[in-house]
């Protein structure tokens, strides 16, 4: 029997790295690696010697033998994948431990600036294939970054990603600070008196506004306010955010989304088995959501979530569309295999969303619909929506706005506020004006490249980066001296005076996996508000 890849495939291509046969796709340097929703297993060539298995950091590759209930559904996605496949040659010889010309001179010396998978890559990258030295920073007390902060509860397997990376915290090349802001705490232009340079892995931390009437209303909320509310973030107290019960309204179909969507309707029994915040586990459990609409602008092949995500709703909770003519249309003209295809098969609704919820859990996905203003008396009431056909107040008690994500300036370095990204060229930091390099600076990540793909295309981003860095400093034996290791402890300990050192998070650490364990829980998370 051979082995298939289920959701929650963070498409890091691990599992490419160690296949003895060549049976998963697209791997790095093909067209569609980075693009395709979950990586893909080719029963034909398959010889269910489980090393793809083995070597998955999110366990999403399983015997398809065992798989149960809705994961089965995942024999038939790994198939379609392959029924009209040509075969595609890697556009670049491809190795993960391919770091560039060698170097002369002292090691070098690296800042990476966050612990999320991107950062990480690259302090990988850096420690198994070059000698350098590497000093951690983030803003956080405890690493993870977008895992621990973003990844929803319920994704076991994702979030288990994390501990991919436990042995760099513990590499004898490495010095972490964590609680340390930089920008903030730190300028880029005091980092590079410590270092060789400093590589950005910060993320996109800021939503996109709707841009309408009413949005300051108390009871809305961005995504990015409202997951790492649930995650329990150092930056979000638990006191937030108010859930309240009834009907809530997601603007945006994406991943988020359907995160959201999932999480407040769980039943809370099960939602304790996760490492939820205490405080939203309770707050979920008070609220008792009933219905959960879903407004996408566009219709429903444009939806943005991916076909993994739609398939993870928990049992109880019946996934509804909202039937209009424009919507019934795209649903029949669907391709097979597609997005559409997949929401056909889901039950029509024509209930008034001008009235109260009805009894039960439902998920109600509403294309072709545009927010136009949210109304209340300082707190949110009803949401106007303009669809093809009308336009209707749609009375809810929470507004969370999932519509995409933008990163946030880093002093010192350009900045486009457009794209909300960095600049760069191959993961250099160049001026946007003139073109010319930035010294010192490199970018990984979401904070490089916008918010876009998973968890897993930040190894290939970081390797580019890695790669740029390395060649920029090839060759050079005479690089100008940088303070010492225990210069920089020194300085940054006066300049971020609640600093958490490398030994004080690994007691955090375990401290949260000794509360979750006395609780049957993966962890439970502190929420001092120790942050900075």
């Amino acid at each position: 029997m051979t082995y298939t890849i289920t959701r929650g495939c963070c498409t890091d291509a691990s599992c490419v790295s160690v296949c003895p046969v060549d049976c998963i796709h697209p791997r790095p340097g093909e067209p569609d690696f980075g693009k395709t929703e979950i990586l893909y297993v080719d029963a034909d060539v398959c010889i269910d010697c489980g090393a793809c298995a083995d070597a998955c950091p999110v366990n999403a590759i399983k015997p398809a033998d065992t798989l149960r209930g809705d994961e089965l559904v995942f024999l038939d996605v790994n198939a379609e994948y392959y029924k009209n496949r040509v075969p595609a040659e890697a556009n670049v010889e491809h190795t993960w431990d391919l770091m560039g010309p060698p170097r002369a001179g002292r090691p070098l010396r690296v800042a990476v600036v966050g612990t999320g998978p991107s950062a990480s890559y690259a302090t990988r990258a850096l420690l198994l294939s070059t000698d350098t030295e590497v000093t951690i920073l983030d803003r956080g007390v405890l690493p993870g970054g977008f895992v621990r902060a973003a990844v929803a509860p319920d994704h076991a397997g994702t979030k288990h990603f994390s501990s991919t990376f436990d042995w760099i915290h513990q590499h004898p090349r490495i010095r972490m600070y964590m609680n340390v802001s930089v920008g903030k705490d730190v300028t880029h232009e005091e980092l590079l008196e410590y270092h060789d340079a400093v590589i950005y892995g910060v993320g996109a931390d800021r939503d996109r506004p709707l841009g309408v009437l009413g949005e300051d209303l108390s009871n809305v909320y961005s995504a990015h306010q409202f997951v790492r509310w649930y995650n329990a973030d150092d930056f979000v107290r638990p006191i937030d955010v108010v859930l309240s019960g009834g009907r809530v309204i997601i603007v945006g179909n994406g991943n988020v989304a359907l995160d959201i969507a999932r999480i407040v309707l769980s039943d809370p029994a099960d939602l304790a088995k996760t490492e939820i915040a205490q405080a939203a586990l309770e707050a979920i459990a008070a609220a008792k959501v009933q219905e959960v609409v879903i407004l996408g602008r566009r219709g429903p092949e444009q939806a943005a979530f991916t076909r993994p995500e739609l398939l993870m709703m928990p049992s109880g909770v019946e996934l509804l569309i909202q039937s209009d003519p424009q919507t019934e249309a795209d649903l029949a003209s669907a391709e097979a295999g597609s997005k559409a295809a997949l929401l056909a098969g889901l039950k029509r609704t024509s209930a008034n969303l001008n009235e109260p919820p009805g009894p039960g859990r439902r998920a109600i996905f509403v294309f072709g619909a545009q927010v136009d203003s949210i109304l209340g008396d300082g707190c949110v009431e009803n949401v106007v929506v303009k669809t093809a056909d009308d336009t209707i107040a749609i009375p809810a008690s929470t507004v969370i706005r999932s519509i995409g994500h933008r990163g946030s300036p880093v002093a010192g370095l350009p900045f486009d506020d457009i794209n909300g990204t960095i600049p760069h060229e191959d993961g250099r930091v160049i001026d946007k004006d003139t073109g010319r390099k930035v010294p010192g600076a490199y970018v990984v990540g979401w904070i490089k490249r916008g918010a876009q793909g998973g968890i897993g295309v930040n190894r290939s981003d970081a390797q580019e980066t890695v790669l740029t860095l390395l060649g920029d400093f090839a060759g050079q034996i005479d690089r100008p001296k940088v303070g010492t290791a225990w210069a920089f402890k020194r300085f940054v300990k006066r300049k971020a005076p609640f600093l958490v050192s490398r030994r004080s998070m690994k007691k955090l650490d375990k401290a949260e996996q000794e509360a979750g364990e006395r609780l049957g829980r993966p962890r439970l998370k502190r929420t001092s508000g120790i942050a900075n």
